[in-house]
């Protein structure tokens, strides 16, 4: 898939796509029990994004989510709320989180570009551990190689209460830190871990950021894990080094772009 259509594809985003198939509900506690580390993120109590625990107290979900729709604000991080395992009402574990950082590349003014989708990342740092013994956190892994069987499990459309599998997608092309994916995403799936099951173990490799179309089919485009996660926790670490230190203040993005990826992305 050359660069090109890629780009063409960020532009065609569209609303009201039919739902996914091969997807399989996580509804009841049987059938996604073991993927409750995958959470609902409410943020500004108008928008929710799909997050996923890599910590007991770190949230690995999509920059964008942490901007509002209609003034591009940053949403205050006081306003960001975890909800673990999220079914049917009820979550296994809230928390709210106490820090939060994008990308320091990440530019929420930015056109949509692959250089955007490659630093579409955060990490969020929960108020406290969720240390609920149901609930374990996902290893990372690296990056996943062209063929290779992912899922990627979501709290999207008409799934919104509950979260979705969908385990038989693969990765169609790695292209300048954005992995290009079979996976069928749809609104509220920003943020979702994507899992690979090389090793036999879900281990996130992949935190979606769009959905896009070439020639027609749909894909979804995510984020590296692995080349963005140490740039994340050494963000995370400088924020709250500045925090502890008296008269520092910590410099946030403010921009354009959307966070609410109900409406704005997948």
């Amino acid at each position: 898939m050359p660069r090109r259509l890629i780009l063409a594809a960020l532009f065609m985003l569209a609303a009201g796509q039919s739902p996914a198939q091969g997807i399989f509900s996580l509804g009841s506690s049987a059938s996604g029990g073991a993927w409750d580390g995958v959470g609902r993120l409410e943020v500004g109590g108008k928008a929710f994004c799909t997050g996923a625990l890599i910590a007991p107290d770190l949230v690995l979900t999509a920059a964008h989510c942490l901007f509002d729709r209609e003034t591009g604000a940053r949403v205050p991080v006081d306003e960001v709320q975890f909800l673990a395992g999220w079914r049917n009402g009820r979550a296994a574990a809230y928390r709210h989180v106490r820090r939060a950082v994008a990308h320091p590349d990440y530019d929420p003014n930015r056109p949509s570009s692959p250089e955007r989708v490659e630093r579409d990342i955060a990490l969020l740092k929960l108020q406290h551990p969720i240390q609920n013994t149901t609930i374990t956190p996902f290893e990372t892994d690296t990056d996943p190689a062209r063929g290779d069987r992912i899922g990627a499990v979501s709290y999207a459309a008409d799934g919104e209460d509950a979260p979705s599998l969908q385990e038989r997608c693969e990765v169609l092309s790695l292209q300048d830190g954005v992995i290009v994916m079979s996976c069928k995403v749809d609104f509220g799936a920003s943020g979702s871990p994507v899992f690979s099951f090389e090793t036999g173990t879900p281990r996130v490799v992949s935190i979606v950021s769009a959905k896009a179309e070439s020639d027609g089919v749909p894909v979804s485009l995510g984020v590296s894990v692995e080349a963005a996660l140490p740039t994340l926790r050494d963000a995370l670490e400088a924020d709250s080094l500045n925090a502890r230190l008296p008269g520092v203040k910590t410099v946030t993005q403010s921009g354009s772009a959307g966070s609410d990826a109900k409406f704005l992305r997948p």
